[in-house]
C-alpha cells in the first residue's frame, strides 16, 4: 500500500521505491508503526492502493483518508443540495418616486429596460411615477458540485398537481359525453329491457354494477400487466424488485444450441458466456456470433488493454501511475511515452541507415506486383497469341531507348545510307553519331554531296535535253508496253523474288531439264556427297564475286528453290515420317 499522495511521492528512483516497498511490508508485518493522517489516527496498512491513495483535485500533500470519508454539513462554506434562489420575492415594498439608473419600464432599480420580463408599456414608470415595481430580492448562492448539476434543482413539485388537474379534467368530460351518448340509444321496448334486467341480475354479487362505465374499463386490458411486465433483457420481479442482468432476450438463439458439437467452443452456464467462436469454419466478420472474445477485441477495448498494462508496468518501475485513481494523468503519460517510442524508433533507424546505407531495400514492392493480379482481361489463342485484351508488350534491350541527342527528333540506327552502306540519323540523314541535327537542309546537303549525284552531274548537263514534265507509273508502263519493251534483268530479278514465296505457286514455267537437275543436286547435297558439292559450292562463291563486282550477278534461280521445296522436311505434316510395315 502507497500511503503517500501522487504530489508527496512523485517519480521515485529506484533506491526510494524499494525502501518504500519494505517500509509497507514492514507495517504489514507490524514490526514497523503505521502511517498518521493529519488528525493523527493510523491508518490501516492493508487498505488497498486505490483506496488510500488520494485523487489529484483532494489531494492534501500527506497520507489521509479524508477523501473517503462524507465531508461534514458545518465544513462547507456552499450552499446546501436543495438550496435555490426565493421565486418572486422582494426585497421591501414599491418605491413612490422613479430613481436614476432603474428600469425606465417597471421601475425597478434591479435589473434594466432590456432585462425588464413585464409586458412593455406604452408609457414606462421613468415618465409616468405610476405603478413602480418593487425591487427582487438579489441572492446570491454558493452551491457545490452537486448542486450545481443536480437536475431537479429548484423544481417545485406542487407545479405536478396541475397536470393530474388537467387528466382529472379530461376524464370527466370523456364519462359525460358517454353517459350523452348512452341516454340517445336507450330504447323503450320492454323486451330489451327485460333481457337488460336478468343480465344484471346474474352478476355476481361483488361486481358494483356501473353501467355507464369509465375510460379506465376501456384500458383495463392495456394496463392489466403493465406493472407485471419485465423490462426488455433483464429479469424483473415486481414484488422483491430483484434485477438479474446478463440474460438473453428469450427471441434470441441460445449461444449453446448454435454448436451442438461437445468438442466446439466451451460454454460456462454459469456466466452465461462462449469467449471462442461456435463454427471456426465461418469467418469472424461474416458470423452472427463469432464468440465474445471477438467483441472483446474490436473497438476501444484494445486500448484500454494496453493503457492498463503501461500503467502496470510503471507501477512496478516505481513511477506514481494508477490507471483507476488517476485515469487522466495514466492516458496522457501513456501518450507520450508513445510519442517518444516513435521518435527514438525513427532516430535510431536514420542513425542505422545513416551509418550502414540499405534503406532502398526497406522500399515495399507495389499491392499490384506483390499480388500478381489484375482486372485486365487478356484472351490468348492455341500458339500464344493475343487474340483480345491488351496488346503484346513491345521487347526492350538493355540498351537505352528513344533517347534524343544533339536536339535530333529521331535515334541513332533509324536510316541506312544504301550507297555508303552507313547508319544514321533519318531526320537529317547524318553518318556521324555524335553529331548535331542539320534538319531538312542537312538532308538536301547530303544527297547534293553524294557521290551517286556528283558523279551523274555532268552527264545529265551535257546529253540530257530539258526535263519534261514527270510521268506517272502508269503512263511509263503503257509506253513500255506501246515500244515492246521488257523491264531490266534487275527489275525482273527484283518482281521475281518479290513475288516468289517458299511454298507458294504462281503459275511460273518451269524448264523440266533444270528442274530435274536442280533435285538431283539438292538430293546429292543431302545424301552427303561433300566433295562433289564443296567444288561446286567454290565455283558458284566465285560467280558471286564475279557478279557482285560487273553488272550481273549471281542468284538462285526458280528451278533450284522448287527442288529445295520439294526436299526439305515438312515438320507439320502427321504423315511425314510414316511408314507401312507391309513394304517392310
Amino acid at each position: 500500500m502507497a500511503t503517500s499522495s501522487s504530489s508527496a511521492v512523485g517519480k521515485l528512483s529506484r533506491e526510494e521505491f524499494r525502501r518504500q516497498k519494505d517500509l509497507d511490508a514492514a507495517r504489514k508485518a507490524g514490526t514497523a508503526p503505521a502511517a498518521l493522517d493529519e488528525e493523527g489516527k493510523a491508518i490501516n496498512p492493508h487498505i488497498p492502493q486505490y483506496i488510500s491513495q488520494a485523487p489529484w483535485y483532494l489531494d492534501s500533500g500527506m497520507p489521509t483518508l479524508s477523501h473517503q470519508r462524507k465531508p461534514k454539513t458545518g465544513e462547507s462554506s456552499s450552499a446546501s443540495i436543495d438550496s435555490w434562489y426565493d421565486r418572486g420575492k422582494t426585497a421591501g415594498p414599491a418605491a413612490k418616486k422613479y430613481r436614476k439608473g432603474a428600469c425606465e419600464n417597471c421601475g425597478a432599480i434591479t435589473h434594466k429596460k432590456q432585462d425588464c420580463l413585464e409586458r412593455p408599456r406604452k408609457k414606462g414608470a421613468k415618465y409616468t411615477n405610476k405603478d413602480i415595481a418593487p425591487d427582487e430580492l438579489v441572492q446570491d448562492l454558493e452551491m457545490g458540485y452537486d448542486a450545481k448539476r443536480d437536475r431537479w434543482n429548484g423544481y417545485d413539485a406542487s407545479e405536478h398537481k396541475k397536470v393530474y388537474e388537467e387528466y382529472a379534467a379530461l376524464e370527466a368530460a370523456r364519462q359525460k359525453l358517454r353517459e350523452e351518448q348512452i341516454d340517445n340509444q336507450t330504447t323503450t321496448d320492454m323486451s330489451v329491457v327485460k333481457k337488460v334486467a336478468k343480465a344484471g341480475k346474474e352478476k355476481k354479487e361483488g361486481d358494483d354494477g356501473d353501467e355507464f362505465g369509465s375510460s379506465d374499463d376501456d384500458g383495463e386490458d392495456e394496463d392489466k400487466y403493465a406493472d407485471a411486465a419485465d423490462a426488455v433483457g433483464q429479469k424483473l420481479d415486481t414484488k422483491t424488485r430483484i434485477t438479474v442482468r446478463n440474460l438473453r432476450i428469450r427471441e434470441d438463439t441460445a449461444k449453446y444450441l448454435r454448436n451442438l458439437d461437445p468438442d466446439s467452443a466451451y460454454y460456462d452456464p454459469k456466466t452465461r458466456s462462449m469467449r471462442d467462436a461456435p463454427d471456426k469454419s465461418v469467418q469472424p466478420e461474416d458470423a452472427v456470433f463469432a464468440g465474445e472474445n471477438f467483441v472483446r477485441n474490436s473497438g476501444e477495448a484494445q486500448n484500454m488493454q494496453r493503457l492498463q498494462l503501461y500503467a502496470w508496468q510503471s507501477a512496478a518501475r516505481g513511477n506514481d501511475v494508477h490507471l483507476n485513481a488517476n485515469p487522466t494523468q495514466g492516458e496522457i503519460l501513456h501518450r507520450q511515452f508513445q510519442e517518444k517510442k516513435e521518435k527514438l524508433k525513427d532516430t535510431t533507424k536514420t542513425s542505422i541507415l545513416a551509418k550502414y546505407g540499405g534503406a532502398e531495400y526497406l522500399e515495399k514492392a507495389p499491392k499490384e506486383l506483390l499480388q500478381g493480379q489484375t482486372e485486365q482481361y487478356v484472351e490468348y489463342s492455341r500458339t500464344g497469341r493475343v487474340i483480345k485484351g491488351l496488346e503484346p508488350a513491345k521487347a526492350k534491350s538493355k540498351y537505352e531507348e528513344d533517347v534524343y541527342i544533339g536536339n535530333h527528333t529521331s535515334v541513332w540506327g533509324s536510316w541506312y545510307n544504301k550507297h555508303t552502306s552507313q547508319w544514321g540519323f533519318a531526320c537529317c540523314h547524318s553518318t556521324i553519331s555524335k553529331s548535331y541535327c542539320t534538319g531538312q537542309a542537312g538532308i538536301e546537303a547530303a544527297e547534293a554531296s553524294s557521290t551517286l549525284n556528283m558523279l551523274n552531274r555532268p552527264h545529265a548537263s551535257r546529253s540530257s535535253p530539258p526535263r519534261e514534265e514527270q510521268q506517272s507509273l502508269v503512263d511509263q508502263h503503257l509506253e513500255k508496253q506501246a515500244r515492246g519493251e521488257s523491264g531490266s534483268s534487275a527489275e525482273q530479278r527484283f518482281d521475281h523474288s518479290g513475288k516468289r514465296r517458299l511454298g507458294e505457286s504462281d503459275g511460273l514455267k518451269l524448264d523440266q531439264d533444270k528442274l530435274r537437275h536442280a533435285i538431283q543436286e539438292e538430293k546429292k547435297r543431302k545424301n552427303g556427297k561433300k566433295d562433289e558439292w564443296d567444288d561446286e559450292r567454290d565455283e558458284r562463291n566465285k560467280k558471286r564475286k564475279v557478279g557482285a563486282m560487273g553488272d550481273s550477278g549471281f542468284e538462285v534461280t526458280e528451278e533450284e528453290m522448287e527442288a529445295y521445296r520439294l526436299n526439305r522436311p515438312n515438320f507439320e505434316d502427321p504423315m511425314a515420317n510414316y511408314v507401312d510395315s507391309e513394304d517392310l
